[in-house]
């Protein structure tokens, strides 16, 4: 199903700021046993991103009912959420009524997300650009994870990774990245690019209450082929582990697999 302000329809108007410049956010968002998850997280990224572009803040109890109806009767999906600045004319100066657009799309739980099996990465080419004016929100403008993702289709590589132009490594293109040496947790510092990942922010908390060591840090590509364990998180494929990151092969994951089972845990006792 799909809603675009709050009617069931596929149309919308093409003078709308998120197709010309990209004006506007969106969230990716599990729907498990008919519920969304971690809904909250959602909306305060979603919140936040509308606050530094100036977009006017939506009704988050009036996307709660939307994303209900567009979900009803899915026991699993994916929603995805996108919010533009609405209708303008030419020029970047944005109108100063605008009306925000919200879109719904309610899209079929996809079989790769039930694959448990440790994934291959890859070192993509393509560098996101700096700017921590946009560091961390998902706004719309996604051309360098098009373009990185363009860079291999073989069906054994599931993610890629991407640095910064200054080499050191950021995010995949659809995924964090978590980096295990002797005990302790890395995951790239995202204060210049980057998107701060809902799934990421569990993991951090999760690794706080195990009392785990944890360092947001510059992160180079040597210390990815050095670690003892690595994995990528997002909001549908929640923690996965990585076997092999190009030439470089990784065989256990003990902390992995504890992180897995304390996020399972957490999200049974929220969403049983």
């Amino acid at each position: 199903m799909i809603l675009v302000n709050g009617v069931e329809q596929e149309q919308i108007e093409v003078t709308d700021r998120g197709l010309h410049y990209g004006d506007g956010l969106f969230e990716t968002i599990a729907i498990v046993n008919g519920r969304p998850q971690l809904w909250q997280a959602h909306m305060e990224r979603l919140l936040e991103g509308c606050h530094r572009l100036g977009i006017p803040l939506p009704d988050v109890a009036q996307l709660a009912a939307e994303a209900a109806a567009a979900c009803v009767g899915s026991g699993r999906a994916v929603l995805k959420i996108i919010i533009t600045r609405g209708s303008g004319g030419r020029g970047y100066l944005p109108p100063a009524d605008a009306q925000p657009s919200r879109l719904l799309f309610c899209y079929p739980w996809p079989a790769h997300a039930d694959d448990a099996a440790p994934i291959t990465l890859r070192l993509c080419r393509t560098p996101l650009s700096c700017n921590p004016a946009l560091a961390g929100i998902k706004h719309l403008n996604r051309l360098e994870q098009v373009i990185a993702r363009q860079e291999w289709d073989e069906a054994s590589i599931g993610e890629g990774l991407m640095c910064d132009p200054s080499g050191h490594l950021i995010e995949g293109t659809m995924s964090n990245l978590f980096v295990v040496r002797a005990g302790e947790l890395l995951t790239p510092d995202l204060s210049e690019c980057g998107v701060a990942g809902v799934m990421r922010r569990q993991v951090l908390a999760l690794a706080d209450a195990l009392l785990l060591s944890v360092r947001v840090t510059r992160l180079a590509v040597a210390e990815v082929e050095a670690a003892d364990e690595v994995f990528i998180t997002n909001s549908v494929l929640g923690i996965r582990p990585v076997s092999r990151f190009e030439t470089v092969q990784y065989h256990d994951n003990p902390l992995t697999r504890r992180l897995q089972s304390a996020l399972r845990e957490r999200l049974e006792r929220e969403y049983a």
